[in-house]
């Protein structure tokens, strides 16, 4: 995994060099290992290597095939790339790498732009097509690895993150209604192609986006999830389901154990990261290091997990490291952990991953993760609402989920920046598309879909980035991900969620593990603001840049500082935190 970057002129001028090595700067956390540019009239490529597939130099990157007239600045995994090689080697293709790089290159020349089709990894990439005169660039399925980009007038600038294209000079301090009331209302989640800036777009998960030397933009999707059932699966039982899910799930994690570094794991102790170390103990049944972050306990909130995850690691017989932080240092590192955050994150966890990836990147470069099963498999507690509601799926979703009312948003921003009720139109909107019959399937396909991907995936990408860290999602394998979503709701939703996933669950790990009460990434401190947290709190939203902003009404603020333990979300977030990390943001932006 990478930074990647890049400013194309579509009037062929030659891009300004200093403005890509000034977007590379800010990539460098991503990519500690190594940086290249790529400089012709018309484009500038550039690219900061973590590197973990073929070490040597034959990697690097911007990667270019003088012979094929292509290349390349990319940011993630193809876990199939072995056998994509091969494929390419039987069509007479011949290799000058090691690397996955190289494959996504030859498979684009031997199979056009539907080569993403046979792409299974997490990626974001710019591929320059000399022959053809265009531009491809793409984002994985799940929209694992980020793709930020500024389309105005003949240039088009792209970036890992929103920080490097400010460094290119290409953003606008122009807030968007549309995203504000998204962050607001939709926790923190604002759906691709919008960001929290007017100008600044983010390229759909599952889509290309292809433009030419004249200037032409064409977006294309190529790949959707469907909740539908499919009739040759209508009579498979039970157990055949729980057989097929740890069977994709088994693949899952054996693909992503492919890399020349030592792959390790984060262990919370719950269900999701306990069942994937217990795949990979099947692996590196002697080398396998785990990882287990905790803090202190605030009043009755517990701040570690580390009875399920020393059991685990035990059972696994995994190279284990207990991490304690204590809570003092989280407020010192709160600047940089916001600075990391390619778009604000509300999650008080955030700081969390932060803290853990900066101690596990001291040992290792390559972990894997269990964000996503919640989703796939319908952990939360709203889809037995909304399957079982009698209000409809739209209503029930919303009062479980939503942060606020639209009229609440409206006491909440400056009068210019209020608009309509998008956020309820969205999810609408989403909900009334085709491919999901049943009400609980378009919530979890809305989750799968948006949700997940920016708020947990993009959350701990963006965390475990600052610090060097490839985290690997096994859950969203998109074959797993399609199975998932054609299994009958009632064998997911059931037995308080993941009823599938704990069944597969059984034959692996311990059943006191697997029925505990559903725990979070805990940050108690976070979670109740008190002493110097709301002190901090408080001096963000009341400091002189915060006020000449004039985002938020002063009555609302005064508000939730005058009571902040009382005004929290339905999902149990402070909504005076909620404030403060976007404020901060955009002080951190430079604004």
């Amino acid at each position: 995994m990478c930074g990647i970057c890049g400013i194309i002129h579509f009037n062929g001028q030659m891009a300004d060099e200093s403005q890509v090595r000034a977007m590379l700067t800010v990539l460098e956390n991503r990519g500690p290992d190594d940086e290249g540019v790529l400089l012709e009239p018309g484009v500038a490529l550039g690219h900061r290597r973590l590197s973990i597939i073929d070490l040597t130099n034959n990697g690097r990157q911007p990667m270019t095939d003088k012979q094929l007239g292509l290349s390349i600045t990319y940011n993630g995994e193809i876990y199939n790339y072995l056998d994509l090689k091969k494929e390419l080697l039987l069509k007479g293709y011949s290799f000058f790498s090691n690397s996955d790089t190289e494959v996504i290159l030859k498979a684009y020349h031997a199979w056009g732009d539907d080569f993403v089709h046979r792409l299974n990894g997490m990626f974001a990439f710019c591929l320059y097509d000399r022959v053809n005169g265009r531009w491809v660039l793409g984002r994985d399925r799940l929209g694992i690895k980020p793709l930020y980009y500024v389309d105005e007038g003949d240039r088009f600038t792209f970036a890992s993150t929103i920080q490097a294209l400010k460094q290119a000079g290409a953003v606008r301090p122009e807030l968007s209604r549309k995203a504000l009331h998204h962050y607001l209302t939709f926790h923190a989640v604002v759906p691709a192609p919008d960001t929290i800036f007017e100008n600044v777009k983010k390229l759909e998960p599952a889509h290309l986006l292809i433009v030419d030397q004249k200037g032409t933009r064409q977006k294309i999707r190529y790949w959707d999830v469907m909740f539908t059932r499919d009739p040759a699966r209508e009579h498979l039982t039970e157990q055949e389901w729980t057989e097929l899910a740890l069977g994709k799930l088994e693949d899952s994690v054996r693909r992503r154990m492919v890399s020349d570094v030592p792959v390790g794991a984060l262990l919370s102790g719950g269900l999701d990261s306990s069942l994937i170390v217990a795949l990979m103990a099947r692996m590196e049944p002697s080398s396998l290091y785990t990882y287990s972050i905790g803090f202190e306990n605030v009043g009755d909130e517990a701040g570690n997990e580390f009875v399920y995850s020393d059991r685990i690691a035990k059972q696994f017989g995994t190279r284990h490291h207990k991490i304690f932080i204590d809570s003092n240092r989280l407020l010192p590192n709160l600047e940089t952990c916001v600075a990391a955050m390619a778009e604000p994150m509300v999650s008080h966890d955030a700081i969390g991953f932060y803290l853990l990836s900066e101690e596990v990147s001291k040992d290792i470069k390559v972990v894997l993760s269990g964000q996503g099963a919640d989703e796939i498999f319908a952990g939360y507690h709203w889809y037995p609402r909304v399957m079982n509601g009698t209000r409809g799926a739209l209503d029930d979703y919303r009062e479980a989920f939503f942060d606020r009312k639209h009229e609440e948003v409206l006491k909440v921003l400056h009068p210019r920046y209020h608009g309509d009720d998008v956020s309820t139109r969205f999810v609408r909107e989403h909900f009334a598309q085709p491919g999901a019959e049943e009400a609980v399937d378009r919530a979890l396909r809305l989750d799968t879909t948006v949700m997940l991907i920016d708020d947990p995936v993009k959350r701990v990408d963006n965390m475990t980035m600052a610090w060097g860290l490839e985290a690997r999602v096994p859950f969203l394998d998109h074959e797993l991900v399609e199975l998932a979503a054609a299994i009958p709701p009632v064998l997911k939703v059931g037995n308080g969620g993941k009823y599938i996933l704990k069944k597969a669950a059984e034959r692996l790990i311990p059943r006191d593990v697997i029925y505990r009460k559903k725990g979070y990434f805990p940050v108690p401190a976070l979670k109740d603001l008190r002493g110097k947290y709301f002190n901090f709190a408080r001096e963000v939203l009341l400091s002189d840049r915060a006020r000449q902003r004039g985002l938020f009404q002063p009555a609302y603020v005064e508000k939730l500082l005058a009571a902040p333990g009382y005004h929290l979300t339905p999902l149990g977030g402070s909504k005076l935190w909620q404030l403060t990390i976007l404020e901060f943001w955009l002080q951190k932006m430079g604004w």
